[in-house]
């Protein structure tokens, strides 16, 4: 029982909560908050009946809600009621108001149909002038766009191209943002690149035009620049003049350089152009406009491209350089063609200079230093190469002075030139070379038309005109009434004013060298050397080697020789005079023609004794001895009378040779004698060999008895004093080898010379035991075949067994000196 009520009272607690649950519920829907799901999920969550009973609730709730609705209606139905009785009323007074007010709208639309278009017409015509003014406004914005692009276009077509990009750069910058919005803002915006661009490559265009321009008339500017160093350089040698500086031909020039100021390009005036007239003022603008560079660079500079174009400018001037750098290949053979690279050179510098000082950053001082170097490097090159092909010292002194002028134009304007002038010391050489290779063809001419023979002068005139040439001095022949001769011939004045006129042509090219006149002193005097010791002495010596010079020519060439070597004192003298440099200067050089023509003179004495050795040869060559002859002829051999005939007119030639002067005649006399003696040796020499020939096999007695015929006349003429001078018998001791040898085997004297041969008192102390045995085997050889001794028949074998013994001991001695030896 009490389990039943307990659960009756949980069914009652449960009745109860559900219904509260369906309460809230029901609030909620009627509060419409929303969400509904977890209200409607408790509903539904609990038992299975659930639905049924919350539906249940829910028509109750909504019977409860429509009788509450009811009610309010039925408490409000008569004020309802009264209301619709009341408007009913109305009705008829809202009819009649109806009308009235149509009637009014009517009359009232009418009234007011004009004003309507009257103010229709107001408003159109301000809706127009507000128009005109805002268009009004707008052009007055958009006609100065109009007009600076209008005046664009007209710079643009009179090419003032820099002006246009200012004009371009307001547009942007001032007026184009005014009017932006508009569409032809927007085309002007878009084309004022392209007009950039265009300027750009009309104004590039303008530039390779102007540097076309600059390398056509490149020669034109350099050929000015240099003509007005050159006038500038006249123009200081004159003022000198005016201070007493003298410029003769035996005063030089040759103090250290005068410094010269900047050349513009304008000409220069002459003392003699100032007195007669005014040149006509150039300038670079008259033969090469500038504008284009000028203009090209402001407008790249403007349009924030400058690099580029300096960086252009540079490659495209770098580029003709090297083309003005590359001479022509026959630039060597005229000085036109050197004239015209040096004048394109200078041409490009200068252009390049007046840049530099014009511009600011175009060109820089750095750039063109760069710039000169290298084409300083490259002219060297191509000077050392062409010059080396120049045989003509006229063309050599023309590149010189080109070369002077040249450096001294462009050291005007800032550049440094001092490699150029110590190429010149280099070009000096090859000058000496050409100058010397010149004078040797004079110094040939000169010797080829020379006589030999002394000078003859008829009168005083003629005398004076000789020492005019050429310095000499001789009081004993000035002694001498006139006809007379001087003792050279034509060659020494001719080859001494030769070497004058050399010094002069070597002195030409020291001018302008900006030398020290110590410097220029010692250049003359080692050309003047080498043009006495190599081009001078090589000339003698080949003359002395012609055939056709003849022992007479010989002796001339050595009194020539004396004479030329006593001038050079007054050459000497004479370099002095022209470099106001005293000898007695420290480090002076000397003139070395001492050597030179005592050199000569050897040569020529050895060429006479060569010539006349010759000549006995010549007369040797004819012998025609019959070696085994029975007896001699009785008389010397026609060859060696014909040799002695001429060896004495020969020498008789030497001593009558014209010696005015006593030197001259020591001289002549001594040669005379050295050649008389040499003759001499020569002929018993000659004649010993052919003696001792080792092709002679065989050599009778009547044979060495002819031999000394001719030996005998050949001891006569050493005795008769062919050469005045010889003391005793000098001349004849040249024989005495054959004479001690001839004479032991005519008297058969073997007994004396064995006996006394090593004694310095022997006989035949001359005679050496190998000739003595060579001469002797060949005798025995003959006496056994043409039995020569048979006319002593009962001594020939005693004569054999003298022979056999005497060959015995000329053996042993001759291997007993071999032994000894």
């Amino acid at each position: 029982m009490a389990r039943k009520s307990k659960l009756n009272l949980l069914e009652l607690y449960s009745e109860e909560n559900k219904d509260q649950i369906y309460e809230n519920v029901f609030a909620e829907i009627e509060s419409f908050e929303l969400p509904l799901g977890t209200s409607l999920r408790s509903v539904y969550d609990d038992q299975p009946n659930a639905h049924q009973r919350f539906m249940e609730k829910l028509d109750a709730c909504i019977r409860n809600h429509d009788r509450e609705i009811e009610k309010m209606c039925n408490f409000h139905h008569q004020g309802f009621v009264d209301a619709i009785t009341e408007l009913l009323k109305v009705r008829a007074d809202a009819e009649k108001l109806k009308v009235q007010v149509t009637d009014t709208n009517r009359r009232l639309q009418d009234a007011g149909k004009e004003v309507i278009a009257q103010t229709e017409e107001i408003i159109r015509c301000r809706i127009q002038q507000r128009n005109i003014t805002t268009v009004v406004e707008k052009l007055q914005l958009c006609l100065p766009v109009l007009e600076m692009y209008s005046k664009l276009k007209e710079q643009m077509k009179v090419k003032r191209y820099y002006s246009a990009l200012k004009t371009m750069e307001q547009l942007e910058n001032m007026y184009l943002p005014r009017v932006s919005q508009y569409r032809f803002c927007q085309i002007m915006i878009e084309n004022l690149p392209k007009l950039r661009e265009e300027i750009k490559e009309i104004s590039m265009s303008d530039l390779k035009d102007f540097l076309e321009s600059i390398r056509k008339h490149s020669d034109k500017i350099g050929e000015t620049a240099m003509k007005q160093a050159q006038q500038q350089k006249t123009f200081n040698t004159a003022l000198q003049k005016q201070n007493n500086v003298n410029y003769g031909r035996n005063m030089y020039a040759i103090n250290g350089r005068v410094p010269e100021p900047k050349y513009e390009i304008t000409s220069k005036r002459t003392l003699e152009e100032e007195d007669e007239h005014e040149e006509e003022v150039l300038t670079a603008h008259d033969l090469v406009d500038f504008s284009p560079v000028y203009r090209c660079l402001h407008i790249y500079s403007v349009l924030g491209d400058g690099e580029t174009f300096e960086n252009y400018y540079r490659k495209q001037r770098r580029k003709q350089a090297r083309l003005v750098l590359q001479p022509q290949s026959s630039m060597h053979e005229t000085v036109e063609g050197y004239r015209r690279y040096f004048s394109q050179i200078v041409g490009f510098f200068v252009v390049e200079d007046h840049i530099l000082h014009v511009t600011q950053g175009l060109v820089t001082r750095a750039y063109t230093d760069e710039l000169w170097n290298m084409a300083l490097s490259k002219i060297i090159a191509v000077l050392r190469t062409h010059s080396s092909y120049c045989t003509d010292p006229d063309l050599v002194l023309e590149l010189k002075n080109l070369i002077v002028v040249f450096a001294d134009t462009l050291q005007g304007y800032g550049f440094p030139v001092n490699r150029l002038f110590d190429l010149l010391f280099e070009i000096r050489d090859q000058y000496n070379e050409t100058l010397l290779k010149k004078w040797a063809g004079l110094f040939r001419d000169i010797f080829e038309a020379d006589n030999y023979s002394p000078i003859p002068v008829a009168n005083e005139e003629e005398y004076k005109i000789v020492i005019s040439k050429f310095p000499f001095q001789d009081p004993e022949l000035d002694k001498q009434s006139f006809p007379k001769k001087l003792p050279m011939s034509q060659s020494v004045p001719q080859i001494y004013i030769q070497v004058k006129e050399f010094i002069y042509a070597s002195l030409k090219f020291s001018e302008s060298l900006h030398r020290s006149s110590t410097e220029i002193d010692d250049m003359l005097r080692k050309s003047t050397n080498l043009l006495l010791t190599r081009t001078l002495s090589s000339c003698l010596q080949n003359l002395i080697k012609k055939p056709h010079i003849g022992l007479t020519e010989l002796v001339q060439i050595i009194i020539n020789t004396t004479h030329l070597e006593q001038a050079c004192k007054y050459l000497e003298d004479f370099i002095t005079n022209i470099t106001n440099i005293s000898q007695e200067t420290v480090h002076t050089a000397r003139l070395y023609g001492l050597s030179t023509f005592k050199d000569a003179r050897h040569a020529a004495e050895g060429e006479i004794y060569t010539k006349l050795n010759q000549k006995i040869d010549e007369f040797i060559q004819l012998a025609d001895y019959n070696w085994t002859m029975s007896e001699s002829a009785g008389r010397a051999s026609g060859y060696l009378m014909d040799l002695i005939n001429f060896l004495r007119s020969t020498f008789q030639v030497f001593t009558h040779l014209p010696n005015n002067n006593n030197d001259h005649a020591a001289m002549s006399g001594k040669v005379a004698q050295t050649a008389c003696m040499s003759a001499c040796q020569h002929l018993s020499t000659s004649l010993m060999q052919m003696l001792l020939d080792s092709e002679l096999k065989q050599i009778s007695m009547g044979a060495v008895q002819q031999f000394n015929l001719d030996v005998i006349q050949c001891e006569l003429f050493a005795s008769s004093e062919p050469v005045p001078g010889f003391h005793g018998d000098t001349l004849q001791l040249a024989f005495i080898n054959l004479r001690q040898l001839l004479d032991l085997f005519m008297v058969w004297d073997w007994s004396t010379y064995l006996a006394d041969y090593g004694q310095p008192t022997s006989k035949y102390l001359r005679v050496n035991p190998s000739t003595a045995l060579t001469l002797l085997e060949k005798m025995k050889d003959t006496s056994k075949k043409n039995n020569i001794f048979a006319q002593f028949r009962k001594n020939d074998r005693d004569k054999q067994k003298l022979i056999e013994t005497v060959v015995k001991q000329l053996r042993s001695l001759v291997n007993g000196m071999s032994q000894h030896t």
